[in-house]
């Protein structure tokens, strides 16, 4: 599958509040799955000294599942494609690292 078709399917999923014009409710939910995968990995740092079992693993799959459906439908609420996102941040990515600046801060680097 690759991040146009998923587009496509997941859109066909969003089931919210005025989905088409509604950039609210899948901004917040991005956010709070991207706290769920958060927790899940803090806690395996808390009762399991950083260790990271199969269970551990399938659990945050699933919910970075949900934060990739949610990035979807914040893209479709814009317009955008995941195909011309992934490609502009490879892009911005390889650029910062032939000119030797991947690490630092800052957007514009």
């Amino acid at each position: 599958m690759d991040f146009q078709e998923y587009q496509k399917l997941s859109r066909k999923t969003a089931v919210y509040p005025n989905a088409g014009s509604n950039m609210n409710y899948p901004t917040l939910g991005l956010c709070g799955e991207v706290g769920e995968v958060a927790e899940k990995v803090k806690k395996v740092f808390r009762d399991q000294d950083g260790v990271f079992n199969e269970d551990n693993k399938k659990a945050i799959k699933k919910e970075l599942g949900d934060v990739m459906w949610y990035v979807s439908q914040v893209a479709s609420e814009l317009g955008l494609s995941l195909d011309d996102i992934a490609q502009a941040n490879i892009d911005k990515l390889y650029s910062r690292m032939d000119r030797g600046v991947l690490q630092g801060s800052g957007d514009n680097r």
